[in-house]
C-alpha cells in the first residue's frame, strides 16, 4: 500500500538531515520537491523549515511507520524541548493506504495535514506525478 510521510527540518544542515532520512527509509516510491516555509506556531525567532513528502510503497503498519519516524528523528539528534520548537528533523505519518487510526500517540490520516500548505503542496506534487505515470485512458 502507499504511505506518505512528511519530513521537515529547521536546525543545522537542513538538507543533510532530510537527505539522510530519505536514504534510510525503506520502500521509497517517490520524493516530492523541497519547499522552504516559515514555522507554524512555536516560539518566535525560529529559522525557516525545509519540507518534503515521501511516498512509500510498503507493507509496514502505521505503528511501525511511527516507530521508524521516531528512530529517524533520534538519529538526527532531535531534542523535544518545547512544543512546536525548532528541530533537526520532524517526521509525520500522514497517510497509510486507506487506513484510519485513532490512538493517543498516532492519528492517521494526520489530523492537521489539511491545514498545512507545506504538506499539501508536496502531496499534490506526488499526486500529479502519479497521474502522469498512469497516462491517458
Amino acid at each position: 500500500m502507499m504511505a506518505y510521510l512528511g519530513l521537515g527540518s529547521n536546525l543545522g544542515d537542513r538538507r543533510a538531515h532530510l537527505r539522510a532520512a530519505v536514504a534510510a527509509l525503506p520502500d521509497v516510491a517517490a520524493v516530492s520537491p523541497v519547499y522552504e516555509t516559515e514555522p507554524m506556531g512555536g516560539p518566535p525567532g525560529q529559522s525557516p523549515y525545509l519540507n518534503l513528502v515521501v511516498a512509500l510503497d510498503t507493507d509496514l503498519s502505521p505503528r511501525r511507520l511511527l516507530e521508524l519516524a521516531q528512530e529517524l528523528e533520534a538519529a538526527a539528534g532531535r531534542v523535544r524541548a518545547e512544543a512546536d520548537g525548532p528541530r533537526t528533523l520532524d517526521v509525520d505519518v500522514l497517510l497509510v493506504g486507506d487506513l484510519t487510526v485513532q490512538e493517543p500517540d498516532l492519528v492517521v490520516p494526520h489530523p492537521r495535514m489539511w491545514e498545512r500548505r507545506f504538506v499539501l503542496a508536496p502531496l499534490a506534487d506526488l499526486a500529479e506525478g502519479e497521474v502522469r505515470r498512469l497516462g491517458p485512458l
